[in-house]
């Protein structure tokens, strides 16, 4: 049965466990069940095909469903219905972290994997941008300052906020609300600019405008560097690993003067840069044998270390005390508590 097949077929376990409220005791098998991040998917994907390659264990059933989307399904409870992985492009909140354990999801382990850029691409067509985080928030939200006043963001083309950017219509490609990376973007752009700017009183202002300027894509990151190459005049919102996927397409947008690259992602200079995580649930591990084998690879420095397979497809390593951070808390199966967030 190829991925889509699976996917479609785990989705529809997933649904109708959820309906029929099924929330026991994991029932054993020894094919895991991955949810979560559009971003991490690549990452995760890699490891699943390895696993599925050079153990005795069938591959691991992956979707994309947005880190939101992902979280959501794992703590819907523990049983046949419910993953046993979720990937986030962001760390898990608090108020998720509850709502697990009213479901009976009390034992999680939380691994970071990596860092992450989120980049603002174009095609190669066009030629190399540079935005402020104040000129890029003036872009995407749906009230903004006009003579020392807030309206409903009339801004139609880049020019229109800078007569030096381009005279293209503003049109941005990017993730729903259920992602992590919305999430992140919202929170490293739309806060941090916002509160710098006098007419929203030192207040976060995130409300992306939804007059058509700015397009949800969906959780499929692919589909919006396919939507690029088909629309030149557009920019797309995601993970610096697609940009690395395809570089002879695409280009990335300096943010404040500073190029997304994996050096700059790695040092902090990039503004717009984030961790990646993923979040096991620890009460499966008996009843689906192949759990932490598959953690224990993903973690491993062949994987997440410098130089290793991730990095070459836009991973930015952690550094080596963290790493071993990581790998103690899967050694250990360290439960995530609600005070350590």
């Amino acid at each position: 049965m190829n991925r889509i097949l699976k996917s479609r077929a785990f989705k529809t376990t997933v649904i109708a466990a959820t309906v029929m409220g099924v929330a026991g005791v994991a029932q054993a098998r020894d094919q895991i069940r991955i949810v979560g991040s559009s971003t991490v998917y690549p990452f995760a994907s890699y490891v699943t095909e390895e696993f599925g390659a050079i153990t005795e264990y069938p591959t691991p059933v992956i979707e994309s469903t947005g880190s939101g989307g992902g979280i959501r399904l794992f703590c819907n409870g523990i049983g046949e219905g419910t993953p046993d992985i979720s990937n986030a492009s962001r760390r898990i909140k608090a108020s998720e972290v509850e709502r697990c354990e009213e479901n009976g999801v009390t034992d999680v382990t939380e691994v970071k994997i990596g860092s992450d850029g989120i980049v603002l691409a174009q095609s190669s067509a066009n030629g190399e941008l540079d935005l402020t985080l104040e000129q890029l928030f003036l872009a995407v939200a749906a009230r903004v300052p006009v003579d020392g006043e807030l309206v409903d963001n009339p801004y139609e083309k880049w020019s229109d906020i800078d007569s030096e950017l381009p005279e293209r219509a503003i049109s941005i490609y990017g993730p729903p609300s259920t992602s992590g990376t919305r999430d992140a973007f919202e929170e490293l752009v739309m806060e941090v600019a916002s509160e710098e700017m006098e007419a929203y009183g030192g207040e976060a202002f995130t409300e992306i405008r939804a007059d058509g300027a700015y397009i949800d894509a969906g959780e499929n990151d692919n589909l919006i560097v396919q939507r690029l190459s088909e629309d030149t005049n557009a920019f797309g919102i995601f993970g610096y690993s697609f940009l690395v996927e395809n570089p002879d397409t695409l280009i990335g947008t300096s943010i404040d003067g500073v190029a997304p690259d994996a050096e700059a992602i790695s040092a902090g200079d990039y503004p717009v840069a984030r961790s990646l995580f993923f979040y096991v649930k620890n009460q499966h591990a008996e009843e689906v044998s192949p759990l932490y084998e598959y953690v224990e690879m993903f973690v491993s420095e062949t994987m997440i270390g410098e130089g290793g397979y991730l990095s070459d497809l836009g991973l930015i390593p952690l550094p080596e005390a963290e790493r071993e951070v990581a790998r103690q808390k899967v050694t250990e199966r360290v439960a995530l508590q609600v005070a350590d967030l």
